[in-house]
């Protein structure tokens, strides 16, 4: 396949997937995946797009979505929230999630309150950009491997890569589609060569580049070019690890990390997995194997998925 035949498909693909995902509401981070959805999106009435930061904290986001939104003229919807309605969400994200580790905590928690906004502007389902990274090489861990072995990376992810957005959703009452996982366009994907998706652009390694080229005279040059942020850069929530660390003094952090390894076998990398972990251990307990004979994670003590190098539960990695 050439360059000029994969980009019209792909870009022919994904629009068809965005028709078959259409949904009133997008959670919209001003990152190339959502700003491509939007825009595709956008052709159909009635679009809303929600972002979200935590309010005094340099939010990426806010900037790059505002822009979006007004080169797309749509209705944008941005929330500031606090540091009470943040633990409020990391509370219940990781009652849903099932989960401590304070990635997908700090990540997931954004998305939850993006949600809940959402829904409390009458939105029914809403578009994430999910999926995205994990086709095309978005992630700077794919940047240094050979095409072969970014090609036997990509179709491995796919096959066990699962998004929170899903279950929040669910915990709300709320949608989520996620239009890059659409059957016809993954299989498309998977199928474009490796050396398509991380490539040397201006002396630069770039991730998803197939997908910046294909929507290049589509969208900003600014969100075109943006470089891969979390969404906790995005959303400010990146500060979380600090503010525990002022919050629990090494003292109390290393009684309970003794405590907890002694009495549950769990180990505690740091002070906010420590908080995660007791909120965790007070709405589900302590985490324990529910099949002894798959895999377990050596850190906490729960099952892994055979084929999977990392714990969903507390975010051990490697294991």
């Amino acid at each position: 396949m050439n360059f000029d035949i994969i980009r019209d498909k792909l870009k022919s693909l994904l629009e068809k997937a965005v028709q078959n995902n259409l949904a009133k509401g997008i959670l919209l981070s001003g990152g190339l995946d959502t700003s491509i959805l939007a825009t595709i999106a956008s052709k159909y009435n009635g679009l809303k797009a929600f972002t979200v930061a935590l309010k005094k904290a340099p939010a990426l986001d806010i900037k790059f979505a505002k822009l979006m939104a007004e080169n797309l003229q749509i209705n944008h919807v941005i929330h500031f929230f606090d540091k009470s309605e943040l633990l409020d969400a990391i509370s219940k994200t990781i009652e849903i999630m099932r989960s401590f580790d304070p990635m997908e905590i700090r990540n997931s928690a954004a998305i939850y309150i993006g949600m809940k906004i959402a829904k409390e502007n009458g939105i029914k389902a809403i578009m994430t950009g999910d999926g995205a990274d994990e086709l095309f090489g978005g992630y700077s861990f794919f940047f240094g491997k050979s095409e072969e072995e970014l090609t036997i990376e990509l179709k491995k992810i796919s096959n066990i890569m699962s998004f929170s957005s899903i279950l929040l959703g669910k915990s709300l009452g709320i949608e989520a589609k996620l239009p890059y996982l659409d059957p016809e366009f993954k299989k498309f994907s998977l199928d474009i060569p490796s050396r398509y998706k991380v490539f040397k652009e201006k002396g630069k390694i770039i991730g998803k580049w197939i997908l910046r080229k294909s929507f290049e005279k589509d969208l900003p040059k600014e969100i075109i070019w943006r470089d891969k942020a979390p969404i906790e850069q995005g959303s400010g929530t990146y500060i979380l690890p600090n503010l525990f660390n002022q919050e629990i003094s090494d003292t109390e952090f290393n009684e309970k990390k003794r405590k907890y390894f002694k009495e549950d076998n769990v180990s505690i990398r740091d002070k906010e997995q420590l908080f995660y972990y007791e909120l965790y251990r007070k709405s589900l307990g302590i985490p324990h194997p529910t099949d002894p004979k798959q895999k377990i994670c050596p850190h906490c003590n729960s099952n892994v998925r055979n084929e999977a190098n990392f714990c969903k539960t507390c975010g051990a990695y490697p294991i």
